[in-house]
C-alpha cells in the first residue's frame, strides 16, 4: 500500500485525482499505475484499469493465459475501486483487493455492491493507511480540477 500511496502522490503532483494502484502476483509487484484521466482526456483511465491493461498486454506478449494469471493477483489501491473498476476486477477473478479509504461517491462496495452481480467474489478489505489516502484526496479537492466541466449551478442575478 505504501507504493500505491507514492503513486497517488505522483498523480496529485500532476493534477490527477490522487489514486495509486499496485498489482502483485505471488508476492511480487507485476503492475503499478496511477490515475491518468486528465492527461489522457479519457475518463476510464483509472489506476486499476491501467494496471489491468498492462497485465493483459504482458500476458498476451508472453503467451500466458490471463484467466489463470489473474486468479493469483492481489490489488492494492489507495481508494476503494469505483463500480467500473470493481466490476472489471471481479470479472477478471482477481484474488484480493485491499484499499485505503472508502469511496462514498462511486465505490464498488460502498455505493453499489458489485459482488452481488458476480459468481466470483474477490476478498475485499479496506482502511489500510486510510488517513494517508484521504489526506491526498482532500488536498486534490481543495484545489481545482483543470479538466472539470464548468459548474452548472445558476447564480442569482441582482435586479
Amino acid at each position: 500500500m505504501k507504493r500505491a500511496l507514492v503513486l497517488a502522490s505522483e498523480a496529485l503532483a500532476v493534477q490527477e485525482v490522487p489514486v495509486g494502484c499496485v498489482f502483485t502476483h505471488n508476492g511480487h509487484i507485476v503492475a503499478e499505475s496511477r490515475n491518468s484521466v486528465n492527461i489522457t482526456h479519457n475518463p476510464t483511465r483509472h489506476a486499476e484499469m491501467n494496471c489491468i491493461d498492462f497485465l493483459l498486454d504482458y500476458c498476451k506478449k508472453n503467451n500466458i493465459n490471463y484467466e489463470n494469471y489473474f486468479k493469483d493477483v492481489n490489488v492494492f489501491v489507495t481508494v476503494e475501486p469505483c463500480i467500473m473498476c470493481s466490476a472489471a476486477l471481479n470479472n477478471l477473478k482477481v484474488k484480493e483487493v485491499v484499499y485505503g479509504c472508502a469511496n462514498d461517491r462511486f465505490g464498488g462496495n460502498t455505493v453499489l455492491n458489485v459482488s452481488d452481480f458476480y459468481e466470483h467474489n474477490y476478498i475485499l478489505s479496506g482502511n489500510v493507511l486510510a488517513d494517508e489516502a484521504m489526506t491526498l484526496l482532500k488536498l486534490f479537492y481543495k484545489g481545482t480540477n483543470p479538466n472539470a466541466p464548468d459548474s452548472k449551478v445558476k447564480k442569482k442575478t441582482s435586479t
